[in-house]
């Protein structure tokens, strides 16, 4: 599935490297790990590889691919729930999900609301924790480092 070295994504905590494979004995039972190290904030996760799917984890998109998100980050806004707590949820799901389109979509909505009416707590930390997932995504795909991807994503939303 995954070797040392993939660029892989953890939807919850964004993209990093499969830094080893290791075998553990849980129970007398042999199971396979893939130990994470992520680009944003040293983080490193541990997944067996019995719950890649449920967790999500997935290969970096393509570089082609990354024109599209910044297709959807330069979109209009989606119609979004007007109660807080739907918003917030219907957000949450799309990062949970750990398609980058998604996410892109939860950056782009939330950056719009944010420059229209602001943004409450709870929505400015959900659109930090999206940002940065995404960022990391795009770090790794094209090779660059924060700083040049951060702009790259402000760019977009200057336009706007």
């Amino acid at each position: 599935m995954f070797e040392v070295g993939d660029k892989v994504v953890y939807p919850h905590h964004g993209a990093g490297v499969v830094e080893k494979v290791e075998e553990k004995n849980i129970e007398g039972e042999r199971k396979k790990y893939f130990v994470l190290s992520l680009c944003k904030g040293g983080l490193r996760i541990t997944v067996p590889e019995e719950s890649t799917l449920d967790v999500g984890l997935r290969s970096v998109i393509r570089r082609r691919e990354v024109k599209t998100v910044f297709d959807v980050l330069g979109q209009e806004q989606s119609q979004m729930p007007s109660n807080w707590n739907h918003r917030y949820k219907k957000n949450r799901d799309k990062i949970k999900s750990g398609s980058v389109y998604e996410v892109a979509e939860v950056v782009r909505n939330l950056s719009i609301r944010e420059r229209e009416k602001g943004l409450s707590t709870g929505e400015k930390r959900m659109l930090g924790q999206a940002r940065k997932i995404l960022l990391s995504e795009i770090i790794y795909v094209l090779n660059i480092d924060d700083e040049k991807a951060s702009k790259m994503l402000d760019e977009v939303f200057a336009a706007k």
